[in-house]
């Protein structure tokens, strides 16, 4: 089961600049780590999904270059970001 459209709504509204705010990279970046968790669930109990394995690789590749490139523009973004979303332990 995918992430719901009211759980989307939610994330984004939660990390958007200003009101429509939907491409802003600290969005993107919610949402990605929204499908990464949701995808790391599936994997625990279908370990042997090795095609759905590639696009979670990819989506954290993606969400590591925009992490990178917050960190390069604003530092602080990037650490209330981070914490935010509870990523570098």
């Amino acid at each position: 089961m995918s992430i719901t459209a009211e759980d989307r709504a939610k994330t984004v509204e939660d990390y958007q600049k200003a009101k429509g705010d939907t491409g802003s990279p600290e969005v993107q970046i919610a949402l990605l780590t929204q499908r990464i968790n949701h995808l790391t669930e599936h994997f625990k109990v279908n370990a042997k999904d090795n095609h759905s394995r590639r696009g979670l690789l990819k989506m954290v590749s993606r969400r590591r270059k925009m992490l990178d490139y917050v960190k390069r523009s604003d530092v602080d973004r990037y650490r209330k970001v981070i914490e935010s979303l509870g990523l570098r332990k």
